[in-house]
């Protein structure tokens, strides 16, 4: 079979599609939305609006679908993520004003956070530790890929359907027909999957082991004792402080350029791509360097930490350097820096849950990590447009002292990072 010994890498090649769909299909409003706010007559601030109601939705999804994730497995999961993402896209077709958008897309915005935990824990399911991070790295890899495309494939579609209805409609197929390949393919996790073959499943299951400690993460907790422990904490808080960094160029890069540099529409598009083209690289170099360190003898302790420090390091001397870019060619490419380093650290920041605890609580703490995250944009969301009135210079010092105060949580708060026991376990 084509599959043998690979079936793991079709697996999170699947996840990363869904996660490139995921992207084009949160992205359609804002490139619609010429189109919409001309059609039925939406404002700037009806934008806003519709914006934050997704973003609020979005924290509280990454919780709920966590425990959903645990409580049904990936398969189901992810079915009933992408089947819910999918049919709120093509909801947006019947909208008739802000109250109707605003609720499909907080249906949108629950249901879209269910990949990230989602990922989270079919990572933790289908690879071996040393695998984790170039998994994670592949699948990350996917939002960048559809930040890169989206732009051009809804304005196809809409060229080619002449109707910002049914753009919505073509674009919400996609996940539906996504389901196709998933139903087929993840039949169960590795211990019974009938395609598995004997040594890629003993590989997967063996080099579960962290090699530090030479025992079975086995400890999965409850959302209580989860959140008890400070290496939790660590990984709760890391996500809250790198996470604004990412959207601060996913919902205001448009703006930056128009008025930083007087851009309109066409001119933004010929920009705004460039710098998810270093989000790409840099996903999957946080996750081949990683599987480099641990391979050649370091812990996942020293690997990670190293990793995700490497990676802050770029974002701030990026994020520095944008504050004084002096033409926008040489903004985007910083910008592409710093999508890189953010995705060489946020890679190795997912795995943790995985390299903590096991079970029904790797989802659980993806999901309370996503929650933070996203209530931290929410904040954000309301802080720049009073801080960027001159300029967006305050913008990128405010990420440069993000960056690294996501790296002292996990310096500081994840201590040895390796299995956890119970605090009650006896010591031999």
């Amino acid at each position: 079979m084509m599959m043998k010994g690979r079936l793991r890498w079709f697996i999170v090649s699947l996840v990363a599609l869904a996660t490139i769909i995921n992207y084009i299909d949160r992205g359609a409003l804002g490139f619609l939305w010429p189109e919409i706010s001309k059609d039925i007559g939406l404002t700037k601030t009806d934008y806003a609006i519709i914006l934050n109601v997704f973003t609020f939705a979005y924290a509280f999804g990454q919780t709920l679908f966590g425990k959903i994730f645990d409580w049904v497995g990936t398969r189901l999961g992810f079915i009933l993520s992408i089947s819910v993402w999918s049919a709120a896209t093509m909801l947006h077709a019947v909208a008739s004003g802000l109250g109707s958008f605003a609720v499909f897309r907080g249906i949108l915005g629950v249901s879209e956070a269910g990949n990230w935990p989602g990922a989270t824990k079919a990572n933790a399911e289908w690879f071996p530790i040393r695998e984790r991070a170039l998994a994670q790295g592949i699948f990350n890899s996917g939002a960048a890929i559809g930040g890169i495309i989206s732009a051009p494939i809804i304005a196809y579609l809409f060229v080619f359907l002449d109707s910002w209805r049914a753009t919505f409609v073509a674009v919400g197929a996609l996940g539906f027909l996504w389901l196709i390949p998933w139903l087929i393919l993840y039949k169960s996790g590795p211990e019974s999957h009938p395609w598995l073959s004997a040594e890629e499943r003993d590989y997967i299951l063996t080099g579960q082991r962290n090699k530090d400690t030479d025992e079975v993460a086995e400890y999965a907790p409850t959302s209580g004792e989860i959140l008890s422990r400070k290496e939790s904490w660590g990984v709760i808080l890391a996500s809250f402080f790198i996470d604004p960094i990412w959207w601060l160029f996913v919902g205001w890069l448009p703006l930056y350029l128009s008025e930083t540099y007087g851009f309109g529409v066409k001119e933004i598009g010929l920009y705004a791509w460039v710098p998810y083209v270093g989000a790409m690289f840099g996903a999957w170099f946080g996750g081949l360097l990683a599987q480099n360190r641990i391979k050649a003898g370091w812990s996942v302790n020293k690997s990670r930490k190293f990793v995700i420090g490497l990676g802050g390091l770029i974002m701030l001397v990026s994020l520095l350097m944008t504050m004084k870019a002096a033409s926008p060619l040489f903004a985007v490419l910083l910008m592409a820096a710093i999508l890189f380093g953010f995705q060489t650290s946020i890679g190795n920041i997912q795995t943790l849950p995985s390299d903590f605890y096991s079970g029904k609580s790797v989802g659980s703490l993806a999901g309370f990590a996503g929650t933070a995250a996203k209530l931290a944009v929410v904040g954000l969301n309301f802080l720049i447009p009073v801080i960027t009135i001159n300029s967006y210079a305050p913008a990128f010092a405010v990420g440069a002292a993000l960056a690294i105060l996501s790296v002292l949580s996990v310096w500081i708060l994840c201590g040895n990072i390796h299995p956890l026991k119970p605090r009650t376990a006896k010591v031999a």
